[in-house]
């Protein structure tokens, strides 16, 4: 199949269940090198929804349920499916353009990379939710979603998947570039200066944005800690932060990849109750949150990645450190980040300063891998992912 232009929706909903992200792209296809297609992405539009109360308890509670109905899944996946084709709907009324595709990510119930026993047979699997058909019914458009099965199916962990698009945007002949998106899980994608992809290291370095939220949640009734100004005023609890740090997760070498879980209502509750040993404050057990996510990304990066992007005379040129998604926006988060990273070389931004806006990058990496699979190309990066091949991701859903 010829590659054509598109314009396409990508759709996201992250681990923290906060909300709808849709970011509409135009892709030019261009050459192709060594498996992956060096296209033309143009970002066109970006809007960002949040979820009816409603709507996220049902996701909160779902997700990593201890037991739940089977009626309460299957109305939660059909909800999800209007939820997001009417936030596409929404993004069109503002920016007007003929969509040609959708890819939906949809959202994580459950992530088990790793293969246990289940009636009798080993296996992993996964579950994203939110009805690909409702959502192609209400558009007229077609749509892609449940991208990651088919990498887990070629021995990947399904996990990360916007290497893909870090690399089309962000390949560099001159300088390392490490792209940090902080949702409710960090993870990051390492491009050596000068690399092809089978040099590109990614995984999720552990909770982002998940255990800072809960504790926002539970002591001042917030969804989340606007810019970091509880941690601001905390201190944090060094018992607490190096007892948190002898997770054997941390110790993992990648690929890997994290969720609720790991890090979810249960781990949250463990760690709010070590802070709550130390300090009274509840200022203190933000900061010591916040200070988690910071030493867990800059520990991941110290030990897996430092020593492969020092590698060759491009390097010596510096490491560009971009971080993306909710975390961004925290200011105490950063000066953390800032404080670990810097002195290893790194040069810390926000994505904005690259051209795409810290919430858009996730949803416009779905457009990208849809464009994809709608030319039957692969969409993993095997050595991000840990697959033993590339693989076409997803499923079509016709209108």
């Amino acid at each position: 199949m010829s590659a054509k232009t598109m314009t396409v929706a990508g759709i996201m909903s992250g681990t923290s269940a906060d909300g709808i992200d849709v970011a509409i792209v135009r892709i030019v296809p261009g050459r192709v090198r060594t498996g992956l297609a060096r296209t033309g992405l143009t970002l066109l539009a970006h809007e960002g929804f949040a979820f009816p109360l409603a709507l996220r308890r049902a996701v909160l509670a779902a997700m990593n349920a201890s037991s739940t109905s089977t009626a309460e899944l299957a109305r939660l996946n059909w909800r999800l499916g209007i939820a997001y084709a009417e936030a596409v709907r929404a993004t069109l009324k503002r920016h007007p353009v003929q969509l040609d595709l959708i890819g939906c990510h949809g959202q994580t119930l459950y992530h088990q990379a790793r293969a246990t026993t289940y009636a009798g047979r080993s296996l992993a699997c996964t579950w994203q939710a939110g009805e690909a058909q409702v959502i192609a019914a209400r558009l007229g458009i077609p749509v892609v979603s449940n991208f990651r099965p088919a990498d887990m199916l070629a021995g990947g962990q399904g996990a990360p998947l916007v290497p893909l698009l870090d690399y089309v945007l962000f390949a560099n002949p001159k300088r390392g570039r490490v792209l940090q998106n902080i949702g409710g899980i960090a993870n990051l994608t390492a491009i050596p200066a000068a690399s092809g992809p089978e040099a590109v290291i990614a995984f999720d370095t552990g909770p982002g944005n998940m255990v800072v939220d809960a504790l926002a949640r539970e002591l001042f009734g917030k969804p989340f800690d606007r810019n970091g100004a509880f941690a601001a005023e905390g201190a944090v609890l060094a018992p607490v932060l190096t007892a948190a740090l002898r997770n054997p997760y941390f110790q993992l070498p990648p690929p890997r990849t994290a969720g609720r879980e790991q890090f979810g209502r249960e781990y949250a509750a463990k760690f709010l109750a070590a802070c709550r040993r130390r300090s009274n404050k509840p200022e203190d057990a933000l900061a010591t949150a916040t200070a988690l996510t910071a030493e867990t990304i800059a520990g991941s990066y110290q030990r897996f990645v430092l020593a492969k992007m020092r590698r060759g005379k491009a390097s010596q040129r510096g490491v560009d450190y971009i971080v993306s998604g909710g975390g961004a926006r925290n200011h105490t988060l950063m000066a953390m980040l800032a404080q670990r990273l810097e002195p290893l070389g790194c040069d810390l931004a926000a994505s904005e300063a690259f051209g795409l806006p810290a919430e858009a990058k996730e949803a416009a990496a779905f457009a990208l891998l849809a464009w994809q699979t709608w030319h039957r190309r692969p969409g993993n990066v095997p050595a991000a992912t840990g697959a033993t091949r590339p693989a076409i991701l997803g499923q079509v859903t016709y209108a």
